[in-house]
């Protein structure tokens, strides 16, 4: 087969949940008939019985895999020669591998050699941009984002479409993987360049598409419960609220979703468009989402930077340009055609924890980490709007007077890994630290130290509550555990209670949604 083949497709992943009541060749096969019934063109499909049961059923590309679970690698998908060459024998057509740079029994090269010498296509399953580089370099054929956010740290919610993006710069046969679980999301990722897009556990994992709506049905029922007890109608609309279309615009990726009373009904992701500019912006989320315009009232926008009387400025153009007091209120209700209103996305995200998530409706600050560092305070049961809780800009204390994110959050993480000979990014720098490496262990220490001594100072001037920590930094595994180490030896009335965030990736759009409604 050529790469063309499968470019501009669906492709099905066909991975029973191992030992569940599915995980057997008939229902294999019996997925496999039916995706390509239904315009799939190619499969993915784990091991090599369920590969030479799939090859004698359909006729389409099947990208084959084995998965092990070794003791002295972290390293799970077709780590061996010989899986190559039993996957090839049984009829595969793309043999796809872990392209990590992790402790593996066999480099990726002898990978890639194996596969070329049976006649075969590869496919460098990978974590981050410099795992498509040097896949890529030792010769693969496809890369894929399929262990985006799970090599180390707090696996993500969503697809990671802006590492689509960003592959797409270095080849055209980037195939999109990994918690793609509506058409929304396969959508975004085929237009943020990807050839193909794979889908497994929503078509074809019955037991987690089972469990997602389970859980947001007991949701539901157990708000409707709470509302019975407080003497409110679960009869006719007031049950749930009316659905509210929460946007929050980022540096790399835009999250547009339908929230009512807290709860995510509906979500897609977008990648931002940098040098498009603001009207751009607004213009493409108008129509990414046109299918949902009767399903929203009312809009509420979280973004980057700074937002007074509706209109917004970036504080610190490096995360994201804009013009200095874009009307952003004005130009959105135009745009959209319905009432808008706008907030700071970390202070959008302290009210979604605040009401929903870890705070519980007690005093707190929310701190996130990320690629720079925000927050939001929320007092006596009102958010602090305007410049409170730009907690990254603060000036440090070293002869530059540099702000303080620039020595401890995921950009400064990546320039120290730099400066210490290994190419890595925030996430790559965690992978190595949690395997021990006292390069690695030292960085994300100092950035711990760093944030411990912010808390401090904010449980002095605020005495909150609680402290929620979020953020791809604040989340990650073995971070805050670090920073409440550096606190080991303040008094216990002086030292702040950190909790972890529990909204994740929605608390953004969650309390932007909130708060439009009270703007009502």
């Amino acid at each position: 087969m050529q790469r063309e083949d499968i470019a501009n497709s669906l492709i099905v992943s066909c991975q029973p949940v191992p030992g569940g009541p599915m995980d057997s060749a008939q229902f294999v096969t019996g997925f496999a008939r039916a995706a390509v019934e239904a315009g799939a063109k190619a499969l993915r499909i784990e091991s090599v019985p369920y590969v030479a049961a799939a090859r004698l059923a359909v006729r389409v590309p099947i990208i084959g895999i084995v998965k092990r679970d070794l003791t002295d690698s972290p390293v799970r998908i077709t780590p061996y020669l010989a899986d190559v060459e039993a996957l090839a024998e049984a009829g595969a057509d793309i043999i796809a591998f872990d392209a990590t740079e992790r402790v593996r029994p066999v480099p990726v090269e002898a990978l890639v050699k194996a596969v070329k010498a049976r006649n075969k296509l590869t496919m460098a399953d990978c974590s981050c941009l410099d795992d498509a580089r040097r896949a890529l370099a030792a010769g693969v054929d496809f890369v894929g984002t399929t262990l985006s956010g799970y090599v180390g740290g707090p696996e993500p919610q969503d697809p990671d479409i802006a590492l689509i993006a960003e592959m797409r710069t270095l080849t055209p046969y980037v195939i999109a993987e990994g918690r793609i679980r509506s058409p929304e999301q396969a959508a975004a990722a085929a237009r943020a360049g990807a050839c193909a897009v794979v889908v497994g556990s929503a078509i074809t994992r019955t037991e987690h598409v089972t469990s997602w709506f389970h859980q947001a049905l007991s949701d539901a029922y157990a708000a409707r419960g709470a509302q019975t007890a407080l003497g409110t109608s679960v009869l006719g609309p007031t049950v749930l609220g009316p659905s509210v279309l929460g946007i929050d615009i980022g540096g790399t990726k835009t999250m547009a979703a339908l929230v009512s009373d807290g709860t995510v009904i509906e979500d897609k992701i977008v990648r931002t468009a940098r040098e498009a500019g603001p009207d751009a912006w607004l213009a493409s989320l108008a129509q990414s989402t046109s299918a949902w315009s009767s399903r929203f009232s009312r809009i509420g926008i979280a973004v980057t930077g700074l937002v007074q009387d509706g209109r917004w400025s970036a504080l610190n153009p490096a995360t994201l340009g804009i013009p200095d007091g874009y009307p952003l209120v004005e130009r959105a209700s135009a745009v959209f055609g319905k009432p808008v209103c706008a907030f700071n996305d970390a202070q959008a995200a302290a009210w979604g924890e605040y009401k929903f998530g870890a705070g519980q409706g007690r005093d707190i600050v929310f701190l996130t980490i990320s690629t720079g560092i925000g927050g939001g305070i929320v007092c006596n049961g009102r958010l602090l709007s305007g410049l409170a809780g730009h907690f990254g800009l603060i000036r440090g204390l070293s002869e530059d007077r540099a702000p303080l994110e620039d020595s401890t959050s995921g950009r400064w993480i990546a320039s120290e890994a730099l400066k210490a000979g290994s190419k890595a990014d925030a996430a790559d720098v965690f992978g190595h630290a949690l395997k021990g490496e006292d390069w690695a262990g030292a960085i994300v220490s100092r950035s711990a130290s760093r944030v411990a001594a912010l808390c401090r100072d904010i449980q002095m001037m605020f005495d909150p509550t609680l402290i929620v920590i979020g953020g791809s930094i604040g989340l990650a595994e073995g971070y805050l555990d670090r920073v409440r180490a550096h606190l080991s030896d303040v008094p216990p009335r002086l030292s702040p209670d950190l909790v972890a965030a529990k909204l994740g990736g929605h608390a953004g759009v969650i309390g932007v949604a909130d708060l439009a409604e009270w703007a009502r």
